[in-house]
């Protein structure tokens, strides 16, 4: 096992060596069948899923080179290299400068590894491949295969160990938003719930996450997305709070609305149509159906209860308070539990 100025190789991982063994085998097979000899990754979901390699870094170029024959290599900025070695169980890596051309690197390693002129693959569909690069490569390797939808299938289904990791993450942020909730007071601000949702998460053991908290009251509790800005809560404020928790990059969500005081009418019953649309989609949930079959048996429920109606007619109060940022909507709707505070 390398040891790198006491950094011990894959003492940080997520998984043990041979469970990224049977990840990158069964990666291989899908390549080969695909007709790809090699595969560049540079998405940082896939590579942590192939490889253990995470970092909030991943904004500076990072590549896995993965071949159908023969070992991996990895091209990283050389500030995230003893994370490459405390992450991964990979031994070989192109370690490029700050100012370096990490493409230069990139097709040198191939070259090396004489794959230069083999079939290369690359997702042409990531968030994580410049224009320059692909165009880079392209100018120099000629023809790449697209290997969009290779690794994506195999992450789909999670494994025993994926799945503890998740539901150890909703333990985090069960604890952060009952912090959260329980902050919910008027006189205080929405960092306040913020600091307290988060911190609640983390001492929990949660780790970084991949997206911030959204809290949003009063006025802006309906704005989608929206962040804490600040704001102090007034009684009559609805609350919109939503937050993730992560261990070993697993993630678990969780979204809740309160009221400082007794909701209006209105939101009470679009409380009770949302709690039947979601107990409609939970019960849709089974193997063998689609993403689709939940979200249609909630929009049913939904569009039986006549909801558009119902808030056209009371538009004023929805102006006011901003109501439930898409309840309702053909596309975007969403559970509600209103906590009396």
């Amino acid at each position: 096992m390398q040891d790198v100025n006491n950094v011990i190789q894959g003492s940080e991982s997520a998984f043990s060596a041979d469970e990224y063994a049977q990840r990158i085998r069964r990666t291989r097979e899908r390549l080969s069948r695909a007709g790809v000899d090699v595969m560049i990754v540079t998405g940082p979901e896939n590579i942590f899923w192939l490889t253990g390699q995470q970092t909030p870094g991943y904004y500076t170029f990072q590549a896995l080179l993965l071949p159908v024959e023969g070992d991996p290599v990895f091209v990283i900025r050389q500030l995230e290299y003893f994370n490459f070695i405390a992450n991964t169980f990979i031994s070989d890596a192109a370690i490029y400068q700050d100012g370096d051309n990490p493409v230069d690197f990139l097709v040198g390693m191939l070259q090396q590894r004489g794959w230069l002129h083999k079939r290369i693959g690359l997702d042409k569909r990531g968030w994580f491949l410049p224009v320059a690069v692909y165009e880079a490569l392209q100018a120099r390797l000629g023809t790449i295969a697209d290997t969009a939808g290779v690794i994506e299938p195999l992450r789909a289904v999670k494994s025993a160990a994926e799945v503890e990791k998740i539901a150890i993450a909703a333990r985090y942020v069960d604890a952060g938003m009952r912090a959260g909730m329980a902050a919910i007071r008027s006189g205080a601000d929405e960092n306040a719930l913020v600091s307290a949702m988060m911190g609640a998460a983390i001492a929990a053991g949660s780790e970084y996450v991949g997206m911030e908290p959204l809290v949003s009251t009063g006025p802006r509790s309906g704005v989608p997305h929206g962040t804490w800005r600040r704001r102090v809560m007034q009684d009559n404020d609805p609350v919109f709070l939503e937050m993730s928790a992560a261990h070993d990059r697993y993630h678990a969500a969780m979204m809740r609305s309160a009221w400082l005081g007794r909701p209006p009418a209105i939101a009470i019953e679009m409380e009770k149509v949302c709690q039947e649309a979601l107990q409609a989609s939970l019960d849709a949930i089974r193997p063998g159906a689609t993403c689709e079959a939940p979200h249609l048996a909630c929009q049913k429920v939904i569009d039986s209860r006549r909801v558009h109606r119902k808030l056209q007619k009371t538009h004023r109060l929805l102006h006011r308070y901003r109501l439930c940022a898409g309840l309702g909507r053909r596309r975007h709707s969403q559970s509600v539990s209103w906590r009396h505070h």
